[in-house]
């Protein structure tokens, strides 16, 4: 028998909260990894952790990704046993999802199917629970008795083959904290205005931490970006 894991959080983002007051559910997100360390682990979600409109299938970073933009993300993490032949189709699945990812999207049409009890399947894409149920019933393991396009990240609580071995905070997650060397509370308190002036004649549009950490997102609010750059050039002018 092969583990997998089920990976359901909340990182308390707006967009999460407005499904959160639909649905009332303590997680809106799921994720399914092949590891307990939450090494390879794969969704469909933000491709660019500041741009919630732009989605698709993904491998989710817990060091550069979105989760390390919100720190106090919380998570219930489960374990589900598969024999060797249905493992090897889900790791085949993935490998063809991760090879074609850009042909893949966010279902975000479906969402809306979900309060209604309507399945809205759009050819090529998924949101995330929808994701993880599919690739998980074409690999011989169906565990709900509905379309793929109607489960969501809070279903998977119910089942009684998922055994949980993990509820809290994502960063508190001991085998996560076994190969990153990466607490993003500690930058609660970084110098935010000395960083972004740092930052400011950059060409990149990403900014990152020294160590390669992504930064808060406050720190790509683009409106004080722009007005803390003009004010720069404008004292460079008289230099």
């Amino acid at each position: 028998m092969q583990p997998i894991y089920i990976v359901l959080t909340n990182t308390g983002t707006m967009f999460t909260k407005a499904i959160k007051s639909v649905t009332n559910a303590p997680y809106n997100h799921a994720s399914l990894s092949l590891d307990m360390n939450l090494k390879k682990v794969y969704s469909f979600g933000r491709k660019q952790p500041d741009n919630p409109f732009y989605g698709g299938f993904i491998q989710e970073d817990f060091i550069k990704g979105t989760f390390s933009w919100y720190p106090e993300t919380t998570c219930a993490i489960y374990k589900l046993s598969l024999n060797d032949n249905d493992y090897k189709k889900l790791v085949r699945y993935i490998s063809m999802f991760e090879k074609n990812s850009e042909k893949y999207y966010y279902n975000l049409i479906g969402l809306f199917g979900i309060p209604f009890n309507k399945s809205l399947d759009v050819p090529g894409a998924y949101f995330c629970s929808q994701f993880v149920s599919e690739i998980l019933k074409r690999s011989g393991v169906d565990l709900f008795k509905k379309k793929s396009a109607l489960v969501t990240p809070d279903d998977f609580r119910d089942v009684e083959q998922l055994e949980l071995i993990f509820e809290g905070q994502i960063y508190d997650y001991p085998h996560l904290k076994g190969w990153i060397n990466y607490n993003p509370k500690r930058y609660k308190n970084f110098p935010f205005r000395k960083y972004v002036k740092q930052q400011l004649r950059s060409e990149q549009r990403k900014y990152y931490f020294r160590d390669g950490f992504v930064k808060p997102k406050k720190i790509l609010m683009e409106q004080q970006m722009r007005k803390m750059k003009n004010i720069t050039e404008m004292f460079d002018d008289f230099k």
